[in-house]
């Protein structure tokens, strides 16, 4: 049921002198690792900054009212879309089978003059493309179902129904462009997956801009769609480039073994499940809120658009990191994967609980400084940031899960444990949401988002160890206890700096400096893990060029 011993396993890549350590050189080098994590969160950060502008633009063209709930409802498919086919279920499957792929072909373990990775993809992307052009043309027809199913009580179901068949397409585009990005990844290959969703908000706000005054919000759903076949576009060049490359050893060895539909559908259907349950959660949310007052859906919006950039970017190193995760498990070796992971957590919690203590110190400065213009009121501020600091709450338990998953399907074999945690999750927050929904309005269903993502990442922490990666579970529940500890006081002293200087501009910019320096002094004296790893990148990035212009002073 969980995955155990007796769950279908991929065959064992055998090792070869020399092979293996060839095949790590580049790929898992620390150079190469630092190089590729820099360059990937910086274009992911550029992306997150039009992500921003795009909203900006959302917020002034069109406020928080009905037709932004609207379009928010149709938003719902790339959301879903970008979860299932770019960000999750895409990636889990197939950055280990081409990770797998590539070992094989390392390793000469395929038939003479056959390439496994050209195998894998002939053998799937047809198929893949026929199943995605389908769904999306269902999703095109059956719009005026899904907003209802969706959004019970909207006041706009025909705007909502009208942007939910522009936003369909990305059914087909965001899978292409996920299947892109897998194989670019697995490769060892990450600007052109790292740059989607640039040219993704690109394409939405020159859309919106260019027809927004003709089509009002249907441009937004417009730019979507332009978006999605963007991003498709951006990646073909880069892949078709790898793929031509030839690398097929000279000589053969043993058969490779081809998974059969029985197993193909074993690895496939818990990670779709674990998907879709993940990504249940923003329709839960926007099915609890569409009875509240016009507004309530977009502040909720809004609040998680923000709140989740620090997410964002702390699992650029695990984006980074999976192909190697990946390629170690299948070569059996665990104890490099275990290292890793471990490394992983220890950093990524350090970026997501700076960001979460700068978010909830200083929410309605931000607010402020980024939406509070044309349509956007004050009071859309202040509801928005109430709601942001609440759904900050659960960031470290979304960016544990969005880690610890990439552990488990690391092996390319089927495990029902992280669905299970997922959907146990999702049953409290259900649950709890429905409740609190009633007393606290969208404030209980952002509380409710945080106690359910927060749980499902505690079962995952704990079961990691016996199902994928064994990891020392006591020492990173320990290091990210100290972290959380010393989260906890720089939002106080954050709050503080947003307090007392009356500039919202210049409060944040205090309270961010504030955080991060009080976070770093106290995790350091508390002795948790990733400080060091984060101390030294700033002295490199801070001290080193202060220095070198000192020399050439003198």
């Amino acid at each position: 049921m969980t995955g155990t011993s007796q769950s279908p396993r991929p065959p064992t890549v055998p090792r070869q002198a020399g092979g293996d350590r060839g095949d790590r050189g580049a790929s898992s080098s620390g150079g190469f690792l630092a190089r590729a994590a820099f360059l990937t969160a910086l274009l992911t950060a550029v992306g997150a900054l039009l992500g921003l502008v795009r909203d900006q633009t959302i917020a002034h063209l069109y406020g928080a009212g009905p037709d932004t709930d609207a379009f928010l409802v149709a938003w719902t498919v790339p959301e879903v879309a970008a979860t299932l086919l770019i960000e999750d279920a895409m990636a889990l499957i197939l950055v280990p089978a081409f990770s797998l792929a590539l070992a094989r072909r390392a390793a000469g373990s395929a038939p003479p003059g056959q390439d496994p990775v050209r195998l894998l993809l002939r053998t799937t992307l047809p198929r893949l493309f026929l199943a995605l052009s389908a769904g999306a043309a269902l999703l095109i027809a059956a719009a005026p179902w899904v907003v209802a199913v969706l959004a019970p009580g909207l006041p706009e179901p025909g705007l909502a129904v009208d942007c939910t068949r522009l936003t369909a397409t990305c059914a087909l585009t965001f899978g292409m462009a996920g299947y892109c990005s897998a194989a670019l990844r697995a490769h060892g290959s990450f600007v052109a997956p790292a740059v989607i969703y640039v040219v993704y908000n690109a394409g939405i706000i020159a859309t919106m801009l260019a027809a927004g005054g003709r089509w009002g919000v249907r441009a937004a759903a417009a730019g979507v769609a332009l978006g999605g076949v963007l991003m498709v576009l951006i990646q073909v060049p880069s892949l078709w480039r790898k793929l031509m490359e030839r690398q097929v050893p000279a000589g053969g060895g043993p058969k490779v073994t081809r998974s059969g539909p029985a197993v193909a559908l074993a690895l496939l259907a818990p990670v779709i499940v674990f998907a879709l349950s993940r990504q249940s959660q923003v329709l839960i949310e926007r099915f609890l809120a569409a009875p509240l007052p016009p507004g309530a859906i977009s502040h909720l919006n809004y609040a998680q658009k923000v709140a989740q950039i620090p997410m964002t970017l702390s699992m650029m190193l695990c984006t980074v990191t999976f192909p190697v995760v990946a390629r170690a498990m299948a070569a059996g070796e665990t104890g490099r994967a275990r290292r890793r992971v471990e490394r992983d957590l220890a950093l990524a919690g350090t970026v997501v609980l700076v960001g979460a203590a700068t978010v909830i110190a200083c929410a309605p400065q931000l607010i402020e400084v980024l939406f509070q213009r044309g349509a956007f009121d004050p009071a859309d501020t202040a509801a928005t940031a109430a709601v942001m600091r609440v759904y900050a709450l659960g960031l470290l338990g979304h960016t544990l899960v969005g880690a610890l998953v990439r552990c488990y399907f690391s092996a390319a074999r089927p495990l029902w444990f992280p669905a299970l945690a997922m959907l146990t999750g999702l049953a409290l927050t259900t649950g709890a949401g429905a409740l609190l929904v009633r007393v606290w309005g969208v404030l209980g269903i952002a509380a409710a988002n945080a106690l359910g993502i927060t749980l499902t990442a505690a079962l995952m922490l704990h079961g990691v160890g016996r199902h994928s990666v064994p990891i020392a579970l006591r020492a990173v529940a320990g290091g990210l206890l100290k972290l959380s500890s010393a989260a906890a006081a720089a939002t106080g002293s954050g709050w503080l700096c947003a307090v007392l200087i009356p500039s919202p501009v210049l409060g944040t910019a205090a309270a961010c400096a504030a955080v991060t320096a009080v976070f770093l002094v106290i995790a350091r004296a508390l002795g948790a893990p990733g400080t060091d790893t984060v101390l030294r990148t700033l002295t490199r990035v801070l001290v080193r060029p202060l220095t070198r212009k000192l020399a050439h002073a003198r």
